[in-house]
Order: C-alpha cells, then sequence, then structure tokens
C-alpha cells in the first residue's frame, strides 16, 4: 500500500495520476498547503523541504518501508517498482528521463513563476510577467516542436506526459491559448481522455 501525501496541485497531481495508471492501491493523505498543513512537524519528517507530493510505500524495495519526496523521484520510483511507462531500453530510457528533466527544470519552475506574477502577486510587476509569461510561451514553442515529431513528448506515452499534463492543464492561469500550440493541444486532449488520467487529477477533489 501506497501513502500519497498531496494537494490539488500540478504536482501533486504528477502522482496521483502515476499511482492510477500503474494500478497500485494507494491511500490519500491531504496536505492543505493553503492552511500551511506542510510545515506540521508530522509532515515535515515525510518531507524535511515541506513540499507536496511525498509517498510512504510499506512495501520498499527490500521489502522494508520507504519514504520518497519530489515528484521527479517519485515519478522514477513507481515507474521501476512496476516496470511500466519508463523504458529499460538505455537509448529509450535516457530520451524520458530528458523530457522528464526538462519539465522538473523548465516547464515546473517557469509555469509556477507566471501563475505567481499573473494570479498571486500581491502587486501587479510588469516585469515579472513580462519576463515568466515570455519563458512560457517560449516553453510551448519547445513542447510543441516535439510533439510534432512524436505522439507523446518521448516517443510513447511515459512519465515525462505524466508529468507535464497537469502544468499544461492550468493554460488558463499562464493565458496560453492552446489553438496557438496545435501539436501541444492535440496531445493534451489525448492525455486528457485516459481515465487514470481523468481519476488522477481529481486527486484530491479540485480547489479553487
Amino acid at each position: 500500500m501506497i501513502d500519497l501525501y498531496t494537494w490539488s496541485t500540478s504536482n501533486g497531481r504528477k502522482i496521483s495520476i502515476m499511482l492510477e495508471e500503474v494500478g497500485l492501491p494507494y491511500t490519500v493523505h491531504p496536505i492543505n498547503i493553503g492552511k500551511d498543513a506542510q510545515f506540521t512537524p508530522e509532515f515535515i519528517k515525510i518531507n524535511p523541504n515541506s513540499k507536496i507530493p511525498a509517498i510512504v510505500d510499506s512495501e520498499g524495495p527490500d521489502g522494508k518501508p520507504i519514504t520518497i519526496f519530489e515528484s521527479g523521484a517519485i515519478l522514477i520510483y513507481l515507474a521501476e517498482k512496476t516496470g511500466k511507462l519508463l523504458p529499460t531500453d538505455p537509448r529509450e530510457r535516457m530520451t524520458v528521463l530528458q523530457w522528464l528533466m526538462f519539465q522538473m527544470g523548465g516547464i515546473g519552475p517557469m509555469f509556477g513563476q507566471t501563475h505567481h506574477f499573473m494570479r498571486h502577486a500581491r502587486e501587479k510587476s510588469p516585469y515579472g510577467v513580462e519576463r515568466y509569461g515570455k519563458e512560457t510561451r517560449r516553453l510551448y514553442g519547445v513542447l510543441d516542436n516535439r510533439l510534432g515529431e512524436a505522439a507523446y513528448i518521448a516517443g510513447d506515452y511515459s512519465i515525462a506526459d505524466i508529468a507535464t499534463y497537469p502544468w499544461v492543464w492550468r493554460r488558463e492561469w499562464q493565458e496560453v491559448d492552446l489553438n496557438d500550440f496545435p501539436n501541444v493541444k492535440r496531445w493534451f486532449d489525448t492525455v486528457g481522455a485516459r481515465p487514470a488520467v481523468a481519476t488522477g487529477m481529481n486527486v484530491p477533489p479540485a480547489q479553487a
């Protein structure tokens, strides 16, 4: 059994989608980051960085419980645990991992900054909106070019798609029209039609 500590954010939804895709049973523990639940001593024992998501697997690699934080690490762990959504062929595996890192190092941080400056900043910052809005559209362009070459981000459906989809789902927060990026739109509609994705995107139920 997997214990999933999560909230209704893009990073949190990566893991609920993954658990649905690989069919592992899990229990959801909502961590309300709007009420600073990630800073409780109990949660800090699970993730010293006070971020969601995190998991505790009661049946780790050696049969003993293991705790894992950072969404990319969790995706890799679950893929390796189940033998799904991460190829074993070295070349194909590296293709998936590089696009996963593209999400972790580019899409996640930059889209997140765009969300902040466009929606949450207490004072409007034209510089922040322009800087991160422009970088967000550049990253959409990279993704659109890639998806003009392949059906999914790394070729076949993989953890790279699972990591990226919840961030593109927030496109309205980024003031991005997917019609400007037709290959991304085709991919987004295809991935969103997967039952596991639809279920995982509502774990826990969406917050405003």
